[in-house]
């Protein structure tokens, strides 16, 4: 499966941008979407379309997490989100691998229909997602606190972006 993660401020510019792939079920962490060159255009037009979807869903549940929230077919795409009390939101863009029929074959008896690279809306790949996104937002908690970040810039910090690959490895 692909990820492109995003942290979007409450004024719709975006602070953190991630794109990375699946390292569980023999994954080798490399993102594969299906746009080609153009997928990183594409994965920022996608989740900022689904930026609508976020504001009419927020108000309807008490919860932070609000699981799958959209999704955009011609790719396969689904979009899930994580809002914080500060409304900035962290969206997640997942799109499961293109399998061809050889290798869905010889792989059939390893991996089940439930596992996370095949199937996005399993409740094992929501919770899986859920974990990754309260470990980004602990993460991001503490850049805030740092004196040397200003809320609402960019976050640049290596020592972040590993933190959060790290995560993305570890739960995705």
């Amino acid at each position: 499966m692909s990820y492109y993660f995003v942290i979007i401020s409450p004024t719709d510019s975006p602070v953190f941008e991630l794109t990375f792939g699946t390292s569980k079920a023999g994954g080798d962490g490399v993102a594969r979407f299906r746009n080609g060159e153009t997928s990183r255009y594409m994965n920022q037009f996608i989740v900022h379309a689904a930026l609508d979807v976020v504001e009419e869903v927020q108000w309807l549940t008490p919860n932070m997490w609000l699981k799958v929230i959209d999704n955009y077919a011609p790719t396969n795409s689904h979009i899930s989100c994580f809002i914080t009390g500060t409304n900035v939101r962290f969206m997640l863009l997942h799109q499961p691998s293109a399998m061809t029929n050889a290798s869905a074959g010889s792989r059939a008896s390893t991996i089940s229909s439930t596992s996370i690279p095949q199937n996005p809306t399993s409740p094992q790949t929501e919770e899986a997602i859920r974990q990754f996104m309260n470990e980004v937002f602990e993460i991001w908690v503490k850049t805030l606190m740092s004196p040397f970040y200003t809320v609402g810039n960019p976050i640049k910090s290596p020592v972040f972006r590993q933190r959060v690959t790290a995560a993305g490895r570890k739960w995705l």
